[in-house]
């Protein structure tokens, strides 16, 4: 006697069989029925939700699942608040994974919003916020960000929602951190540090709070601080296998690169850890230890060509690394000048490699910087350079000598004033 099989179990066989037109269509009559009165039909109309939105991600079909979550609002309407929110959060989470589809993500989450508001369902619209918070932040939309993010917190210090209140204060400081006001950037994260404290704080969440605090410690110039912030933030992650866990490692590899410890970069590189994440992330960071540890403005260069997209698309990588590439531009600069009291500019430029008027630039802010003394002379194309002067110990001496004796006359002018 042949066992009937079920709509569900019939759709997945669909799926697995690459029949997705059928696949999908008996989904869609699951879906089509009333809700169901018992805990089975509710159950599997959810189920067909979840896995009818798999699918489309699978095969990449935003604008089917960005109508799927439309839909799922009405579908499961009648169920209870908690069930509904878990229903819309996770199929928002599908979007997560399929490329270019920010500008969708940022529409069906504030369509989200606004049914929220409309069903009165506070919690559900508080936590669509925060995360249309995070898209507006990954997008590069920080005042508008800034604008919720504000609104959110005078609701959740209200409420005193510790767990959400750590969230949103601690994208107040990643916010702040993108705008360069570090002063307000830090106040945010101490603050999302003290609600922390008064909970029982996750493990991820606890590794992003340490991944800000170690960012904003190297905006200091603080790598030895900002290195044992990450080494928290890193076992936080590997812990949890979160894909960050590769970004915190580059962050250590960083501190060391900062504070010229190769020695260090290479013991960091042959330990598990690195091992563990090894790729073109942590080839990338090797690359740029080996040219700052030759002090070759040639080997660096190459490194942050041939690994562009590991390097360059970070901001916080790429920030620092300007910095260094300044440092090792000026050690070359000084390098190759120190052996002249006049050289031509374009000797210069041709041992390092780089354009004429780049180099002139630069060696013009090293004489405003005082890294050494000199005068350009564009005229003739040459660069005069002057030994570092000495300070006259006689001149030093003798206005030391004018300020005590202005003294003195000052005290003898009150004695006689006081003679009279």
């Amino acid at each position: 006697m042949a066992t009937l099989t079920s709509p569900l179990e019939a759709a997945r066989l669909a799926t697995e069989g690459s029949d997705l037109a059928k696949a999908e269509h008996l989904y869609r009559e699951i879906l089509s029925k009333p809700v169901g009165a018992s805990e089975k039909a509710i159950a599997e109309q959810e189920t067909a939700l979840y896995e009818l939105g798999a699918l489309y991600r699978d095969h990449n079909k935003i604008k089917e699942l960005e109508e799927l979550v439309r839909s799922s609002r009405s579908i499961m309407s009648g169920l209870a608040k908690s069930k509904v929110a878990k229903i819309i959060r996770t199929l928002l989470d599908l979007f997560s994974k399929l490329p270019d589809s920010l500008d969708t993500q940022i529409r069906v989450t504030k369509e989200c919003i606004e049914w929220a508001v409309s069903e009165r369902r506070n919690f559900l619209r508080q936590s669509l916020e925060t995360r249309l918070v995070s898209l507006y932040i990954e997008s590069g939309a920080y005042y508008d960000a800034l604008a919720l993010i504000n609104t959110l917190l005078k609701e959740l210090k209200r409420l005193d929602d510790k767990m959400v209140l750590v969230e949103v204060e601690l994208f107040e400081s990643k916010v702040y951190h993108a705008l360069r006001n570090i002063p307000k950037s830090r106040a945010a994260l101490t603050s999302a540090r003290t609600s922390a404290n008064a909970i029982y704080c996750p493990t991820i969440m606890q590794a992003n709070l340490d991944m800000q605090s170690g960012i904003l410690h190297a905006e200091d110039k603080d790598f030895k601080t900002a290195f044992s912030y990450f080494v928290e933030a890193l076992e936080g992650y590997s812990s949890q296998e979160d894909a960050r866990a590769i970004s915190v490692l580059k962050y250590m590899l960083l501190c060391k690169i900062m504070l010229n410890l190769n020695d260090d970069v290479h013991s960091l590189l042959g330990g598990k850890m690195a091992q563990k994440y090894a790729g073109r992330d942590v080839e990338a960071m090797k690359a740029v230890a080996s040219a700052h540890s030759n002090r070759s403005l040639k080997e660096f260069e190459e490194a942050l060509s041939t690994y562009h997209a590991e390097l360059s698309s970070d901001p916080i990588i790429r920030s620092h690394f300007t910095s260094l590439y300044d440092t090792l531009l000026e050690q070359n600069l000084v390098r190759v000048i120190e052996p002249f009291s006049c050289v031509e500019i374009t000797h210069v430029a041709e041992v390092v490699g780089l354009d004429t008027r780049q180099v002139e630039g630069k060696l013009s802010q090293m004489i405003l910087d005082k890294v050494f003394y000199g005068v350009l002379d564009q005229g003739n194309g040459w660069l005069t350079v002057f030994d570092e002067p000495r300070e006259d110990a006689t001149y030093v001496a003798a206005l030391d000598t004018i300020r005590h004796m202005t003294t003195v006359v000052d005290l003898l002018y009150e004695k006689a004033s006081k003679l009279n």
